[in-house]
């Protein structure tokens, strides 16, 4: 078994994401098929996902919803981070010979990623970090880019062992964001959770993060500029959960544009 990831050992990290469906049984049947999670439990209309014991995504069924608007404030990723390099190449060779569509693939520096869609038009990201210790600082910020992704390298990472869903130790690293505007997304984290900005893509991009990971929030508005309060009739993100070591009780509060944070308590890792 592979130890947890970095991600989930500062005291702040995600937990859990929540998404409201149309068809959350085809949308279930997708993060299990495509993503590779198993089902874990069923609550009424809610069903959760996860990897092992933890749950990392409740789908909740809401028929009367009306479709997400790619340029409202919500949900522009979540990422699902693979315990090893190893993992990502099983993902990769699983999604070829299933012929499952990608969006894109880039290498980080700090992580190794794959992007997809789901059936609903949520965004996924598939990834693997690099050793945090061999990460590149320039003060308070970290090294990131956007480079060709060397899957070949991936895949022969995997050897012969063929992918059989996400391994115990996955987790949802971070959680990417369409916000209505960067910095004052940026103020909101860093107030409400201590959260440090470690980069920024011009304006209109922000990554956050607690105690040194490259981030577990990232916030853009590249579709949606000037972006009002969130429709709570369409699907798309209903909640994102933060695990807080200094927290007593769960709470919940919502950001600039109306999307749901929580906050539960518990122990790094």
């Amino acid at each position: 078994m592979s130890n947890i990831p970095f991600a989930a050992t500062t005291p702040i990290s995600v937990s859990r994401v929540g998404l409201k469906a149309r068809d959350a049984e085809a949308l279930a049947n997708f993060y299990r098929d495509v993503v590779g999670l198993q089902e874990l439990g069923r609550d009424g209309e809610t069903i959760t996902l996860g990897a092992g014991t933890r749950a990392l995504l409740d789908i909740e069924a809401d028929k009367a919803a009306q479709p997400d608007d790619p340029r409202s404030a919500g949900l522009f990723h979540t990422a699902f981070l693979l315990p090893t390099r190893a993992d990502l190449g099983r993902w990769i060779k699983h999604a070829i010979d299933k012929r499952i569509p990608v969006d894109g693939a880039s290498d980080h520096l700090v992580s190794e990623a794959l992007y997809l869609t789901d059936p609903e038009g949520n965004g996924i990201e598939i990834y693997s970090d690099r050793p945090h210790e061999r990460w590149k600082w320039s003060g308070s910020h970290v090294d990131m880019a956007t480079e060709q992704l060397d899957i070949a390298s991936i895949v022969a990472d995997a050897g012969e062992v063929a992918w059989q869903g996400a391994p115990e130790n996955s987790i949802v690293g971070h959680v990417h964001l369409r916000v209505g505007d960067a910095a004052t997304a940026a103020e909101w984290w860093s107030k409400e959770f201590g959260f440090d900005t470690v980069a920024k893509y011009g304006s209109s991009a922000v990554f956050l993060s607690s105690g040194g990971y490259h981030h577990h929030i990232g916030a853009n508005s590249w579709q949606s500029p000037r972006a009002g309060k969130r429709d709570q009739s369409r699907t798309g993100l209903a909640w994102v959960e933060m695990r807080s070591a200094d927290a007593k009780a769960d709470t919940s509060r919502e950001d600039p544009w109306g999307t749901v944070i929580r906050t539960v308590p518990g122990l790094p890792g």
